[in-house]
């Protein structure tokens, strides 16, 4: 099978009905024989296709290599896009993984519903994959490696070369007189996955010719053991989660410690895509589940943390702070929140939910705001003024999302907290504020 024809087999294989074709295009060999090959297949089922091109500023070439690139795309009628990104080389991370999160952050602003990201990773770099995830002291998860099609951002991710060789590779750039960027970083053994291309996998080959296949043969072992275990464990999860997709922790403390961990694990991989250590498990149960009654407990990890609430275990994704974002509204017209929080809509009445209000009360100037600080409000229906820390308090509302529920108020006056309640004062029968997440 030529490689044209292994490529084509995995692209039929998603059925790409109404988007297009996204390539990782950083100019190296492999990106290179992936542009050709799949500029050959839009052209032959009219698809789109579109090459994306990561500049990361790393190189002193690098601007030439976007120059190479945006050449090549124009000479495969392939419409082309450069994104600058900005590593930031204090946070602690390697280099290596910076780059790798900038490049797919920066993919994923073109993927659209139904489009295919297609990267060049191929036979060799799963057996890197592999042993880097043997080094780290990985489970079954992490020993499957790379999956050759994932869901990602609002389409698929798809690595139509992993079952291709580096050689398979090289061999059809030098038949079909393709140039391609060298990137001088790739000669660096300091970097991990460098040593083991440049000083250990040639070793294993020489040894045992067929390592990369039989490594990859591991992968798709251990990943169908993890399919396997979250088809068994799915039922259990489920009955384990809360409205909110939090774990109740009275219910995990009915399983064995093992048990637990692995419904700790699905949970955390649902919600994310960067898997604890086994240490930072450990933590999760321990320092945070099992925490003091009185304490308000969390556990950072990559991407966000681990927090308690009224028995709870959250996962709470990193996000902006917008405490001091404030907007003025006619009321007239939906409003956008910031940080992706939905918009605000004053709707007439529909269901008299609790959220109804009087529209002749809303005279004067209305305005949104995230900052409870130093408010008060006296929900209808029940007596008294109290401060709305207090009301968060009583309406068990986490502590990391009371400056993330949008305050609608009358000049200083506390109109309604959406979802929660409408003070007295503005109570009525023939609008309703409307939140939706």
């Amino acid at each position: 099978m030529t490689l044209y024809q292994q490529f084509s087999q995995v692209l039929d294989e998603q059925q790409v009905m109404h988007g297009k074709l996204i390539v990782g295009f950083s100019g190296g060999m492999d990106s290179r024989v992936l542009l050709r090959l799949a500029a050959r297949y839009c052209k032959q089922h009219s698809i789109a296709c579109l090459a994306v091109h990561v500049h990361h500023g790393l190189s002193a070439n690098a601007d030439e290599w976007q120059i190479h690139c945006e050449r090549w795309a124009k000479e495969e009628a392939v419409e082309f896009v450069c994104e600058r990104v900005i590593l930031a080389k204090d946070s602690g991370d390697s280099l290596e993984q910076l780059a790798r999160q900038a490049r797919y952050q920066a993919l994923c602003q073109h993927i659209e519903n139904g489009d295919l990201l297609l990267t060049g990773q191929h036979l060799d770099d799963q057996a890197e994959t592999m042993l880097l995830a043997l080094k780290r002291g990985s489970g079954p998860k992490g020993l499957s490696s790379m999956a050759s099609s994932m869901a990602f951002s609002l389409g698929t991710l798809v690595r139509p070369l992993l079952n291709a060789t580096r050689r398979d590779i090289e061999r059809y750039a030098q038949q079909q007189q393709l140039q391609w960027v060298e990137d001088e970083s790739n000669t660096d053994t300091r970097f991990d996955r460098n040593f083991l291309r440049q000083n250990v996998l040639p070793v294993l080959s020489q040894r045992w010719p067929s390592f990369a296949h039989a490594a990859s043969r591991s992968a798709r072992l251990c990943a169908k053991q993890e399919q396997l275990l979250k088809e068994l464990l799915l039922p259990e999860l489920e009955a384990s989660l809360t409205e909110f997709q939090g774990l109740n922790i009275t219910t995990m403390l009915l399983h064995s410690d093992l048990k637990r961990e692995q419904l700790l694990r699905l949970w955390l991989d649902i919600n994310t895509s960067l898997m604890p250590t086994e240490v930072q498990l450990g933590k999760i149960w321990q320092e945070v589940a099992l925490a003091r009654a009185d304490a308000n407990p969390a556990l950072s990890l990559a991407g966000g943390s681990i927090r308690r609430s009224n028995g709870e275990l959250h996962w709470v994704a990193t996000c902006a702070d917008v405490s001091s974002w404030k907007q003025e509204w006619l009321g007239k017209t939906s409003l956008e929140l910031p940080d992706n929080l939905g918009t605000l809509t004053l709707v007439d009445l529909t269901n008299g939910e609790k959220m109804t209000l009087e529209r002749q009360t809303l005279t004067g100037e209305l305005h949104v705001s995230f900052n409870p600080e130093g408010l008060s409000a006296h929900p209808y229906g029940r007596a008294g003024s109290r401060k709305l820390k207090k009301l968060f308090q009583e309406h068990n509302v986490p502590s990391w999302q009371r400056r993330r529920m949008p305050i609608l108020m009358l000049d200083n006056k506390v109109v309604a907290v959406a979802n929660l309640f409408v003070d007295k004062a503005f109570y009525g029968s023939d609008c309703e504020l409307v939140w939706d997440k």
